[in-house]
């Protein structure tokens, strides 16, 4: 049933790019620690987010909808996470995304498993993109996001954000509850920080987009700093 389901999907896939004209788009990110939502990420080698990692992704968008993958990997050579999502542009303003996370390569290898023990979560988010001010609320409805009983979690994570210059944003980004996923018992500000970014021309034609975050995890009483490039 659940080669069936794969190749089901596989097919419309096919069929939609195949009927209506895609645009897509390719590219990474390199950093110099992987940290997300406030929280340093580790690697299958033990490396809690202070190794550079490269983030690479692909998409293809037809209408409304955006189809695509994201991963990251460490410069040690071990694979971080390998996500695929779905967004639905519901209007300018608003999108709806589903999003399959898998990151968990050291205890569960095995991609295709999905029940008890696996190593993919799913989330849910809604989001607002205005002129200046940002919002998104972000729901993992199923999977690896579980509490110490087992149950699932329902790990929900909002964030705030406003851009206060052309190449400068803030933003704010708190756990609403219990969750394992961001280590709080409780509501918590994991994620408050400042992103500014700049282009660095290197021809006429060619400009290298670079950015650098600066942040702290109220909650865990951390601070992080990340540089980025974008190719």
């Amino acid at each position: 049933m659940r080669i069936i389901r794969l190749v089901a999907i596989f097919l419309v896939m096919v069929l939609t790019v195949s009927s209506v004209k895609a645009q897509f788009t390719t590219g990474a990110d390199i950093v110099s620690s992987y940290v997300w939502r406030g929280i340093p990420q580790e690697d299958v080698t033990g490396v809690k987010g202070g190794a550079p990692n490269i983030q690479p992704y692909a998409a293809f968008t037809t209408g409304k909808l955006t189809l695509g993958s994201w991963a990251s990997s460490s410069f040690t050579g071990a694979v971080k996470e390998v996500d695929l999502y779905a967004t639905l542009a519901v209007s300018s303003k608003f999108a709806v995304t589903l999003t399959d996370y898998y990151y968990n390569f050291a205890s569960q290898p095995n991609y295709f498993k999905y029940n008890n023990g696996t190593g993919h979560v799913f989330e849910g988010t809604l989001a607002y993109t205005g002129s200046a001010f940002s919002a998104s609320v972000n729901t993992m409805f199923a999977g690896a996001d579980k509490k110490a009983n087992g149950d699932n979690a329902l790990s929900t994570y909002v964030e705030l954000g406003y851009q206060i210059a052309p190449v400068v944003k803030i933003f704010l980004g708190g756990s609403l509850g219990e969750s394992q996923t961001y280590g709080t018992t409780g509501f918590g500000i994991t994620n408050l920080g400042l992103k500014v970014g700049k282009s660095i021309a290197i021809t006429d034609k060619f400009s290298l987009p670079v950015y650098a975050i600066v942040g702290a995890n109220p909650y865990l009483k951390s601070t992080f700093f990340v540089a980025g490039v974008t190719l």
